[in-house]
């Protein structure tokens, strides 16, 4: 037979709180124990936080939740709310020139993916795909020059805590 020990911790029972509302997320007080037995457990995490949709689906791009842009010669910027969105597109080249995704919070900046096309005149794309996090200050934008046109979508998948975002 095993142990059992009482743990006193207010971050471990506000977290417990946060993800299991119905385990005294209303207020009623508990304690948190901790045993020596061995108890298989099966992880509730998902259902508890009322989420029943898996973490890679609730990534998935839908129609009210995709933000598209597309620019040649300007840099706009694309993010600029807090979160983790994922980027993707791609940046087409026509000849010379040269475009850019940054991050920057109009001091400093600093280049996510970069693309310089050569002298001639072929037709060159380069598509790109990742996920960044834009905390508060900070903006992502796109910059491109005559030839390049630059066609992408982004996405917030999470929240600046990084509670997943479902599609709607």
């Amino acid at each position: 037979m095993g142990q059992e020990f009482f743990i006193n911790s207010q971050e471990l029972e506000d977290k417990v709180r946060q993800l299991l509302p119905s385990q005294g997320g209303a207020g009623a007080g508990f304690d948190l124990s901790a045993s020596s037995q061995i108890i298989p457990i099966i992880d509730l995490t998902e259902s508890a936080e009322g989420s029943n949709v898996r973490q890679d689906l609730q990534t998935a791009i839908s129609l009210n939740d995709i933000t598209a842009y597309n620019t040649s010669n300007e840099t706009i910027t694309v993010v600029s709310s807090t979160g983790y969105f994922r980027i993707f597109g791609t940046i087409n080249c026509l000849g010379s020139g040269s475009g850019l995704i940054k991050l920057t919070d109009g001091v400093t900046t600093k280049q996510v993916f970069a693309v310089t096309g050569g002298a001639s005149a072929v037709q060159q794309a380069y598509p790109y795909d990742f996920v960044i996090f834009v905390p508060a200050g900070q903006s992502l934008q796109t910059e491109t020059d005559t030839n390049l046109r630059n066609i992408g979508f982004s996405k917030q998948i999470a929240d600046i805590d990084g509670n997943l975002t479902t599609p709607s």
